[in-house]
């Protein structure tokens, strides 16, 4: 890497990120677990329109996968008009695809910076504390007071990997419910097979890194996971994860019969003006209808 680059990374991001934590290490019981989760949680409200749009994106995206198979299946053997039709439906609906991977992309650089920090903060031999010395700012004493920082943290030292595996675990299983969340359903094959291999290789790959990386890092990882799925939740809901979305129908179902409702109200979406207040007028008879034979019993 051009060392002018090496200047740039360190100078806007590695040392304001380095010296940052080292501060709140101090104004958190100089505990670096604490500090992680404070900074994971700081990180996360940056971020968070950014990822609410991410979220109301992929939500838009999936509530246009009927009109998307229409224009696949009308020109399936024209690959470029294909494209002009989806960008043409994309930009009609105000949809932004790129939208979706703009948090992840922004998260890269934190990874990376965080990685450093936790590696140069949490240093143990007297060369690692010379080259932290060089990255703390001489304006700012209270950072030089807090060195050498206590790496332990519940079982873990946050400067190592976890020796016992949980959380790569903890890692992984959640990435793993944050993916099936985030997946939408769609009718492309090509679409399904990437979102079934995204599915499985995203978490297996953080995991993987969990168990080489830092403890520290991978505290990160989990909270931010977790962070994710319950924005995810209050935005989406449960996307994918079945188990929950059978078991809401099928109740639903039982008590007055209310999904096959929503399915009339959704088929709306795509019905002509006239037949929609028809359909709607009829809807709501059958409700009343309910109603009145519930009470009747």
């Amino acid at each position: 890497m051009p060392p002018f680059v090496t200047e740039l990374w360190n100078t806007v991001f590695f040392q304001p990120m380095l010296n940052g934590l080292i501060l709140l290490y101090g104004l958190f019981f100089e505990n670096f677990g604490i500090t992680v989760l404070v900074f994971t949680l700081l990180i996360r409200v940056i971020i968070l329109p950014l990822t609410l749009r991410q979220l109301h994106a992929a939500k838009a995206m999936s509530r246009l996968q009927p009109e998307m198979a229409k224009i696949q299946k009308r020109y399936a053997n024209d690959r470029q008009k294909l494209g002009q039709e989806q960008m043409r439906l994309y930009k009609e609906q105000g949809v932004n695809p790129l939208g979706c991977a703009v948090p992840t992309l922004i998260q890269f650089p934190v990874w990376i910076g965080l990685y450093q920090s936790i590696q140069l903060a949490l240093a143990t031999r007297p060369e690692d504390f010379m080259s932290l010395s060089e990255h703390l700012y001489s304006w700012l004493p209270q950072v030089h007071e807090m060195v050498p920082l206590n790496s332990r943290f519940l079982w873990l030292d946050l400067g190592l990997p976890d020796p016992f595996y949980a959380l790569p675990i903890l890692v992984g299983g959640s990435m793993w419910i944050q993916q099936k969340m985030a997946t939408m359903p769609t009718t492309d094959e090509r679409q399904q097979q990437m979102n079934a291999t995204m599915q499985w290789m995203m978490p297996l790959m953080f995991g993987f890194f969990t168990i080489s990386f830092s403890s520290g890092l991978a505290l990160y990882w989990l909270v931010s996971n977790i962070i994710s799925i319950i924005i995810q939740y209050f935005v989406t809901g449960w996307g994918s994860l079945t188990w929950f979305t059978k078991r809401d129908a099928s109740s639903a179902v039982a008590s007055d019969g209310q999904t096959s409702d929503d399915a009339a109200e959704d088929e709306l979406d795509s019905a002509p003006v006239s037949e929609r207040r028809e359909r709607r007028r009829a809807n709501g008879k059958r409700r009343n209808q309910r109603k009145i034979s519930r009470r009747g019993h």
